[in-house]
């Protein structure tokens, strides 16, 4: 007979495209994965998995119990949602997505006070570097998200305002020059950061005049960690593409000036996606509250 943990356990499994990606969203060894998956195929008689190597793939069997355990624990959730509202209690599980640098800086320490405020939460932070691609699963409360959205149906708040500059350090800009229009970006060392989602080879301008320039520049230094690409530009590799909330501290002490300040580029503002099964929950109302009161409005 399974057991709710067993239900859990099979649909983490499932959604994830190996046994190693399993075993990372669980927190334990692939082989852990592998004996606990021989158990639960042993006791139902039954095999769940196809062996082998590549991607992960459902046996008939295995699809139809990841479909069914998903829709179990779905329900098991909405009631225990129901059975703590009644209460008026905040309690229970939160998954917030955000992204690596803010969610860090800024998030983590909110919502650290938060699960002190309320011990019976329990709070799992995921810092990504794609945080809306996550809303493809269904295991998350609140996403963090920072830029332009898609078209979306889901719920959304603004949490804070934030520009976008581009920036280099003053040695850069003194050894190369500074770009007087997007058009001589071309002529400069630019870095960029890899996302999974967002072509960042492609920089769009507005200038003083309200007309849109979109450059698409080669880059010349990437990585997928925004801390990296700020650090080397203050080290003067280049000129990057940056937040407002990111390099407010480096503009602010020197370290890093605004380039092509008359040309605008679009705006990133800081928003929360909520999950359509969770928004209501009294433990998600209280944690966009906090969120609200303790994002800063100006970097």
């Amino acid at each position: 007979m399974l057991e709710t943990p067993d239900l859990k356990f099979f649909t983490t499994l499932a959604a994830a495209a190996s046994l190693a990606a399993a075993a990372r969203e669980l927190g334990v060894t692939p082989s852990a994965v592998s004996q606990r998956l021989a158990q639960i195929e042993a006791r139902l008689g039954l095999r769940l998995i196809e062996r082998g190597r590549g991607p992960l793939v459902l046996t008939a069997d295995g699809d139809r119990l990841a479909r069914r355990a998903k829709m179990v624990l779905t329900d098991l959730s909405r009631l225990n949602d129901e059975l703590v509202a009644s209460r008026g209690d905040v309690a229970g599980p939160l998954r917030i997505i955000a992204p690596f640098g803010f969610g860090r800086i800024h998030i983590a320490p909110i919502i650290g006070k938060f699960a002190q405020e309320y011990p019976e939460i329990t709070p799992d932070l995921v810092l990504s570097d794609d945080p809306y691609g996550a809303a493809a699963s269904d295991n998350w409360d609140i996403i963090i998200h920072i830029g332009q959205l898609a078209d979306s149906t889901l719920v959304q708040r603004k949490l804070a305002s934030n520009k976008r500059f581009l920036c280099a350090s003053p040695d850069y800009l003194r050894a190369h020059g500074e770009p007087a229009h997007p058009d001589e970006l071309h002529k400069h060392a630019c870095g960029v950061i890899r996302e999974d989602q967002a072509d960042v080879t492609m920089w769009g301008f507005t200038d003083p005049e309200g007309s849109r320039h979109s450059i698409r520049i080669r880059p010349a230094f990437t990585s997928n960690d925004g801390e990296v690409v700020k650090a080397w530009a203050c080290q003067g590799l280049g000129i990057v593409m940056r937040s407002e909330w990111n390099v407010a501290a480096e503009l602010r002490d020197g370290r890093l000036r605004q380039a092509l300040k008359k040309f605008a580029l679009p705006d990133a503002d800081i928003v929360m996606l909520l999950s359509p099964k969770t928004l209501r929950t009294e433990r998600i109302k209280r944690l966009v509250e906090r969120l609200v009161e303790g994002v800063p409005q100006k970097i």
